[in-house]
């Protein structure tokens, strides 16, 4: 019984809190913003922006010998 009651009462707590009148989102209209992109808005900030190296597209292969294949590769039973 006072499981379900402290159930009952986390539950209207979290409803509260999620959706009371104070957690209404502000909206804000895109012609008060002062920048257009993150990247404005972090030079703005005196941040470097640069962009990050591109990976390889293929990993190159592993030093060393191959690995040899077995002369009687099982099969599935």
């Amino acid at each position: 019984m006072i499981a379900a009651l402290v159930a009952i009462l986390g539950v209207l707590g979290m409803l509260m809190v999620d959706h009371g009148p104070w957690s209404k989102p502000k909206v804000q209209l895109a012609a008060s913003a002062n920048y257009s992109t993150t990247g404005e808005a972090a030079r703005a900030a005196g941040a470097k922006v640069i962009p990050t190296e591109p990976k390889t597209p293929i990993e190159p292969d592993p030093p060393g010998p191959k690995p040899a294949q077995p002369a009687n590769p099982s099969t599935p039973q």
